[in-house]
């Protein structure tokens, strides 16, 4: 019984020791990026905006990993990664085929991995930049060697927001949002931002403001609510330049009256927070469209005849400066064949 004891005393060390290391090592190797980043803008075009009216479209593309056959552990689901890498190949090759058919003037991507176990280390940023040949930035928010959890563990992961055009893109820059987890949880743990992307108008002293955006998923509340506050404070400054701003992306909150055609049935599993158009400025809109879902819920693979299974939400569109109008919102259904979201499509026309 002693000998027993000392063995596991002994085991019980060793994975303290471990554990101990494993920390030290995530707090030594954490991402710190500073408030704000320069982005460089790769291949970057010599054409300015040259016409009033144009689109943008702005879809999460789940790191190519999470479509109809798949579930997610932080959902409700058991999956980490998919089974083959064959699951990766057939979603980017789709995503590149989409991209070129839809052809916007503007394409904000979100979960873009560049380099994760989870995504079988393809670089699908580089792939997506060989493919469209556009003017493109990229900003990581998930930038860890190592996730210890679930079991199998994450891993490896190198994630962001990639913005691409065919118009010049003068500057674009990383802006760091407010994180809302303390460590050890933050050493391994996202880091969200801003990817702001600016575009010369031709014949005028504006510029487009473009921000890319993907807000807290799994926090209290608090976190999005921060990161939205920073977010409007942003957006607003540039306003009050003359500029003409869009934020588009991933809210990770319900838009105005859109839980009203998606009610939430399984809060336990995933719950969105709701953004208010009380917190705008005058005249500001949000741009969304809900006859169509932007997002589904990973805690089973998609099916869509049982709706009482899973969960629809629209959380995904796009927040429109009032030197804008907007002239169309329109959520893509592709049946979340090759990613948990749907494309949603913007089209706007620069006021006088």
């Amino acid at each position: 019984m002693k000998k027993l004891l000392k063995v596991l005393g002994f085991l019980v060390l060793a994975v303290v020791i471990l554990a101990v290391a494993l920390f030290a090592w995530l707090t030594i190797t954490e991402y710190r990026p500073a408030d704000v980043e320069s982005v460089s803008v790769e291949a970057p075009s010599g054409k300015t905006l040259d016409k009033d009216s144009f689109t943008v479209l702005s879809l999460n593309v789940g790191y190519c990993a999470l479509g109809k056959d798949s579930d997610f552990f932080m959902d409700g689901g058991k999956d980490v990664r998919p089974e083959s890498e064959q699951t990766i190949r057939d979603s980017l090759d789709w995503l590149c085929g989409f991209l070129k058919d839809a052809a916007p003037d503007f394409t904000l991507l979100q979960e873009v991995d560049s380099g994760s176990r989870r995504s079988y280390g393809i670089d699908e940023a580089a792939e997506l930049r060989e493919a469209l040949g556009q003017s493109s930035c990229y900003a990581y928010n998930f930038h860890t060697d190592f996730v210890p959890y679930p079991w199998p563990p994450i891993g490896k992961v190198r994630s962001g927001l990639m913005s691409l055009t065919g118009y010049r893109v003068s500057e674009a820059s990383r802006v760091s949002l407010p994180c809302p987890f303390s460590w050890p949880v933050s050493t391994a743990n996202l880091k969200r931002c801003l990817l702001v992307s600016r575009v010369p108008i031709e014949g005028s002293d504006r510029e487009l403001v473009l921000v890319n955006l993907h807000l807290e998923a799994y926090d209290d509340g608090e976190g999005k609510l921060a990161q939205t506050k920073q977010l409007l404070d942003l957006l607003a400054e540039e306003y009050a330049k003359g500029n003409c701003v869009i934020a588009g992306g991933d809210f990770n909150q319900s838009f105005p009256d859109a839980e009203s055609v998606y009610p939430n049935t399984h809060p336990e599993n995933y719950l969105p927070g709701t953004l208010s158009e009380a917190e705008l400025g005058e005249l500001w809109r949000y741009a969304w469209d809900a006859s169509t879902p932007t997002c589904r819920l990973l805690n089973q693979p998609y099916d869509p005849s049982d709706a009482e299974g899973t969960q629809y939400y629209v959380i995904d569109g796009f927040l429109v400066s009032p030197n804008l109008e907007i002239l169309s919102t329109e959520t893509l259904d592709e049946g979340f064949a090759y990613t948990d979201h749907n494309p949603v499509l913007l089209t706007v026309r620069l006021k006088n």
